[in-house]
């Protein structure tokens, strides 16, 4: 998936969720129920040496996912980032900005969203041929950060990730300050849910915020 077909994706929905998960069923589900709520555009985060046979699994049932992007997470060298690839990741992000990674991505021609924490580092990134960032620790940066940032440099394909929630207040304050999309993981996906295999219950509030966004679009 080129940056381009990525940005086109994201602005269909506006919402990416990211999410782990050791055990390979456990994180069919989970993504199955995002995808049953609406979601097309799914990160599944390299968060243990576990994560890259939940996401072989993820990959070899992609049939029951039709139309949506599968990438991987939390990439922060090129070798997971060859790893992942080969595995068949249709994207990459990563939480820091790193040339290896970008070049790697570009000589595949594959979709690189590296975490950003500054402007320089914003710009940085598009040099080294990003087309959506990742705005991250979100909750330490704030909105007010998007804001500023986009002054300057309005640009910009900006995704905040980290403490972003589904409720209408917080998607209203990220979109109002005029980011594309956002990345949300446990305030989408609780560990109650989990825990209690509660995965209808997971479409339902990733539908609402799907509706959310759209209307917040609008």
């Amino acid at each position: 998936m080129t940056s381009q077909e990525l940005i086109d994706k994201v602005q269909e929905t506006g919402i990416i969720p990211v999410f782990s998960h050791d055990d390979p069923q456990t994180a069919y589900d989970v993504v199955k129920a995002c995808y049953d709520g609406g979601i097309r555009v799914f990160e599944f985060t390299n968060r243990s040496a576990k994560a890259i046979d939940s996401f072989r699994y993820l990959v070899s049932k992609k049939a029951d996912f039709p139309g949506m992007a599968l990438g991987v997470g939390t990439i922060i060298d090129k070798s997971q980032c060859e790893q992942f690839y080969e595995a068949g990741a249709e994207f990459i992000v990563a939480p820091i900005v790193d040339a290896e990674v970008a070049a790697y991505c570009k000589e595949k021609n594959v979709a690189w969203t590296p975490g950003c924490g500054t402007l320089t580092e914003l710009i940085t990134a598009e040099r080294l041929g990003a087309v959506l960032m990742k705005v991250f620790p979100a909750d330490v940066l704030g909105p007010k950060f998007i804001k500023g940032v986009l002054g300057p440099c309005g640009h910009l394909n900006l995704m905040p990730t980290g403490g972003v929630t589904p409720e209408k207040d917080n998607l209203e304050t990220w979109f109002s300050a005029g980011v594309v999309c956002v990345g949300m993981g446990s305030q989408l996906i609780s560990k109650e849910m989990i825990k209690n295999k509660a995965f209808e219950e997971l479409s339902q509030v990733v539908r609402d915020a799907l509706a959310t966004v759209k209307a917040l679009k609008a």
